[in-house]
C-alpha cells in the first residue's frame, strides 16, 4: 500500500490524555477509595471487643465519618470545579490514608471519632467516586457520559468485592491493628492516579453552557423543585447502604453465623453491584433516569421485607446480598446523570456534592441509629423496617422529577 493510501495515524493525543486511560485511572481511584471504606464494618466487633466499648461508640465514629464525608463533599466539589480534580483527589488521598492508619492506634472513643470519623470522612470527601464521576462528566463526551459514570460506580463495587475478603484475611492473619496499617497503604496510590484526571479545557464541553456566576447558579439550583426532590430521595440511599455496610456483619454474627459470612456477604454485594451499577449507567443513557430510580427504591423495600420474613440461612443471606448488590449503588450514575441533565457540567462537582451531602446525612443516621437501637433493644429489627418505609418514600419522591435542562442552564446557541 502506498503512503498516500495509508490511513493517518493519530499521534496528537498522548496516552495519558486518551479517554480510555482517564477512565481507567478514575475507576482505580474509585476502586481503592470505596473498597477501603467497605472494610470498616469488619472492624466493628474486633475493635469494640478489644477496647471494651459498646457498639454505639464505633457506630458513632463511622456516623461522623459519613457526615464529614457529606459535609466536605460540596466543598471538595466546589474546589474541583475551581481548581480541577487533581489537587482535591491528592489531598483527599493523604487524609484518607492517615485516617485509616491512625484508627489502629486510637485508644479512646474521642480519638476513634477523630481518626476513623473526621480524618477518613474528610479524606473520602476529596478522594471518593463523587469527584471522579464529576470529572468524567467534564472529560468524557456526552454520548459516553452515563456509561463512564456507571463504570466508575461499578469500579467502586469491584473495590468492595476485593477489599472485603482482603480485609478479613488481614484481620485473621495479623490482627485488626496491623490489618488497618496494611489497608492504609493502598490510599497512597490515589494521588498518583489522580494526575490522569487533570482538566483539559480542549476536552471540556463548557463552551456552550451559560456563564452563570457560582452564587447565582447555586441559588437557581436550590430554587429548582426537581433538584430538591432528588436531594430528598438520595438521603434514603445513604441511610440504607450505610446501615447494611456497617451493621450487617455484626447482625449475622448475632444470629450465630460464621464470621466469614459477613465478609462474604459484603463481597457478594460488591460483586453484583458491578453488574447493577454498570447496567444502570447503560440503561440511564437510553431510558428515563427518574423512572429507573423509582423502580430501584421500591425494589429495595420489597427485598428487605422478604429477607426479614425468611429464615436467615446462608443461602437466604447470600441471595439477599446478591439482589441488594444489583440495587446497591445503581442509584449513583442515575442520580449524577440527572444533575448533569438539569444543570449541565460546569458546576457538576458542586451540585452533585450537595446531593451527595443528603446521601451522607442519611448514612450518618443509618449507621448511628443502627448502633443506638441495637444497644436499646438488643436487635436491629426496627432499623430494618425504617429502611423499608424510606425506600417506599424515595420511590414516590422521584416520580414528579422533571428530566430536562433547567431554563437558566439551557445551552447557549452558537
Amino acid at each position: 500500500m502506498s503512503d498516500q493510501h495509508r490511513p493517518p495515524v493519530d499521534t496528537a493525543v498522548p496516552l495519558w490524555r486518551k479517554t480510555s486511560f482517564i477512565i481507567l485511572c478514575g475507576c482505580l481511584i474509585s476502586l481503592i477509595s470505596f473498597g477501603l471504606r467497605s472494610t470498616y464494618g469488619l472492624f466493628n466487633q474486633p475493635i469494640s471487643d478489644a477496647q471494651g466499648w459498646s457498639r454505639e461508640v464505633f457506630a458513632f465514629a463511622l456516623a461522623i465519618q459519613n457526615l464529614l464525608w457529606g459535609l466536605g463533599q460540596p466543598v471538595a466539589g466546589a474546589l474541583a470545579d475551581r481548581f480541577g480534580p487533581v489537587r482535591v483527589l491528592t489531598l483527599g488521598g493523604i487524609f484518607y490514608g492517615a485516617g485509616v492508619a491512625l484508627t489502629a492506634i486510637s485508644s479512646t472513643p474521642l480519638s476513634l471519632s477523630l481518626t476513623a470519623g473526621v480524618l477518613v470522612g474528610l479524606g473520602l470527601s476529596g478522594a471518593s467516586f463523587s469527584i471522579v464521576i464529576a470529572a468524567f462528566g467534564k472529560l468524557v463526551s456526552e454520548d459516553k457520559r452515563s456509561w463512564a459514570m456507571g463504570l466508575a460506580t461499578a469500579a467502586g463495587s469491584l473495590g468492595q468485592l476485593i477489599f472485603a475478603p482482603l480485609g478479613q484475611a488481614f484481620i485473621s492473619a495479623y490482627g485488626w491493628q496491623v490489618a488497618l496499617f496494611m489497608l492504609a497503604g493502598f490510599a497512597c496510590f490515589i494521588p498518583m492516579l489522580a494526575r490522569a484526571l487533570k482538566s483539559d479545557p480542549k476536552s471540556q464541553s463548557l463552551h456552550n453552557e451559560p456563564e452563570l456566576p457560582f452564587r447565582q447558579a447555586m441559588g437557581l439550583a436550590f430554587g429548582h423543585k426537581s433538584y430538591l426532590l432528588l436531594i430528598a430521595g438520595f438521603f434514603v440511599c445513604g441511610f440504607q447502604v450505610a446501615f447494611i455496610t456497617v451493621h450487617f456483619p455484626a447482625y449475622l454474627n448475632d444470629l450465630g453465623a460464621d464470621p466469614s459470612l459477613g465478609a462474604i456477604s459484603i463481597a457478594t454485594i460488591g460483586l453484583f453491584n458491578i453488574i447493577g451499577a454498570y447496567s444502570a449507567g447503560v440503561l440511564g443513557g437510553k431510558n428515563s433516569k427518574r423512572a429507573l430510580l423509582s423502580l430501584l427504591y421500591i425494589s429495595r423495600s420489597v427485598v428487605i421485607a422478604l429477607f426479614l420474613f425468611l429464615p436467615p440461612s446462608p443461602v437466604v443471606v447470600l441471595t439477599f446480598a446478591a439482589v441488594m448488590g444489583l440495587l446497591w449503588l445503581s442509584t449513583v450514575p442515575l442520580t449524577s446523570g440527572l444533575v448533569a441533565v438539569m444543570f449541565g457540567t460546569r458546576y457538576l462537582s458542586t451540585l452533585f456534592g450537595v446531593v451527595f451531602f443528603s446521601h451522607q446525612i442519611g448514612s450518618f443516621l443509618g449507621v448511628w441509629l443502627g448502633g443506638v437501637m441495637f444497644d436499646k433493644y438488643g436487635s436491629y429489627d426496627a432499623i430494618w423496617w425504617i429502611s423499608v418505609a424510606l425506600g417506599l418514600f424515595s420511590a414516590i419522591v422521584h416520580l414528579p422529577i422533571s428530566e430536562k435542562r433547567a431554563l437558566a442552564f439551557e445551552p447557549v446557541k452558537a
